[in-house]
């Protein structure tokens, strides 16, 4: 019988390889983020009071 020990943070080349292999992201040439072109807008006119009743009113 033979037993191998390694100390704490050794590993061999295939092992690092077996990792960096399993954890690596794919990513091809057509792979590019989207430029977001546009607006956004907040309706902050009601009080708080007015959204509770909203909201009380959705849920019946």
């Amino acid at each position: 019988m033979c037993v191998v020990t390694m100390s704490m943070g050794a590993y061999d080349e295939d092992e690092h390889e077996r990792r960096e292999a399993k954890h690596s992201v794919e990513v091809s040439d057509d792979d590019t983020r989207s430029t977001y072109e546009g607006s956004v807008e907040f309706d902050s006119g009601d009080s708080t009071e007015e959204l509770l009743d909203q909201f009380e009113q959705m849920k019946s």
